[in-house]
């Protein structure tokens, strides 16, 4: 399918069934080759190409997948045949380079091609390298694949010289076995990397703090297989939030907190009593948290001038041509956007 045709004009009303975090996902199919003994039986987990991409990555390292339904995923990876993940799946998609940090946590010892994915600005994995070298690995990027090894792995406290979730999340993986407790700070505080220190707790690590300034993770001696269900996507449920009637009811909303505070920041029309009837403030600033969805929104639903400024990065206003096709009268700014959390 190439065209969408919407005839719009028509409050949305009903029930969704949120599907699950991609971003959440793509880091614990990966952190789920730590478990050496059991299976890892996942849940929620989104029916995408990403997520098909991990399940060939976990086959080709030797891992046993059996996909129980098309969002239920069985993981044994008690016989991992190679630390070696070089496919052309791996250079595919960004988040392989979560495999990094899970082989080196489990064997001490990886080889991953170079990550690919989405063009989201410029996101090198420097921060990645900083942790891993921190934590007693040496790193040598060459022929297009990072590969680490490591004696031992020991705690050491890593300050991150960017927010970047990707960072915190690798980083925090492969700290699960170090001998000592690591300490991460300026860390990403997203939703998803909240899942993945629960999924990591869930098989037996040891990680508090995820979701505060600091994270703390001290080394266990192995991890063992779960059951665990996958977050809600907060980009999806945020989107239906924005779009839907006014009686729009989310179950299990903590996960989307940050949604509802960028709503408090708009002033109610007076004597409305719908939920999106708001007056905009000139200048309203979408945090990386935030950012999918409310652009549109709010570009297209009000009239007169109003500054949004998307703090994730460059590329990702890119959807403003999108929206001056629709007759909004965007001006891109993104090169004065300031940046926050950033997918290194």
């Amino acid at each position: 399918m190439e065209t969408l045709i919407i005839n719009g004009g028509k409050t949305l009303r009903g029930d969704v069934e949120i599907n699950g975090a991609k971003n959440a996902a793509v880091a614990i199919l990966p952190a789920a080759i730590l478990a050496s003994e059991g299976k890892c039986i996942i849940d929620n987990i989104p029916d995408i190409e990403d997520v098909h991409c991990l399940e060939r990555i976990l086959a080709s390292l030797g891992c046993r997948v059996n996909k129980l339904n098309s969002n239920t995923l069985e993981i044994d990876a008690s016989d991992i045949t190679t630390v070696n993940a070089c496919t052309e799946d791996v250079r595919r998609m960004r988040a392989s380079y979560y495999f990094i940090g899970a082989l080196l946590a489990r064997f001490k010892k990886a080889k991953v091609e170079l990550p690919g994915g989405c063009p989201i600005g410029v996101r090198p994995i420097d921060q990645h390298i900083k942790g891993f070298e921190a934590l007693g690995a040496e790193v040598v990027i060459e022929h297009g694949a990072v590969s680490v090894n490591a004696e031992n792995l020991h705690a050491a406290n890593i300050f991150f010289d960017v927010v970047s979730v990707g960072a915190t999340i690798n980083v925090m993986i492969a700290a699960t076995m170090a001998e000592g407790t690591t300490i991460l700070e300026n860390v990403a505080k997203e939703p998803h990397v909240v899942d993945v220190a629960n999924f990591l707790n869930t098989m037996g690590a040891d990680v508090k703090g995820a979701g505060t300034d600091v994270i703390r993770v001290k080394g266990v001696k192995k991890l063992i297989g779960c059951n665990y269900s996958v977050i809600p996507d907060q980009i999806e449920a945020g989107t239906f939030m924005i779009a839907a009637d006014p009686r729009c009811l989310v179950e299990h909303a903590e996960f989307i907190k940050h949604v509802h505070a960028k709503f408090y920041e708009m002033i109610p029309v007076e004597g409305s009593s719908y939920w999106h009837e708001y007056s905009i403030p000139y200048h309203l600033i979408i945090p990386a948290l935030v950012e999918a969805g409310f652009e549109g929104y709010l570009s297209s639903e009000y009239e007169g001038n109003r500054h949004i400024e998307d703090a994730f990065t460059v590329d990702s206003v890119s959807q403003v041509q999108e929206h001056q096709r629709m007759l909004a009268a965007l001006i891109d700014m993104a090169t004065q956007a300031s940046g926050t959390s950033q997918d290194h």
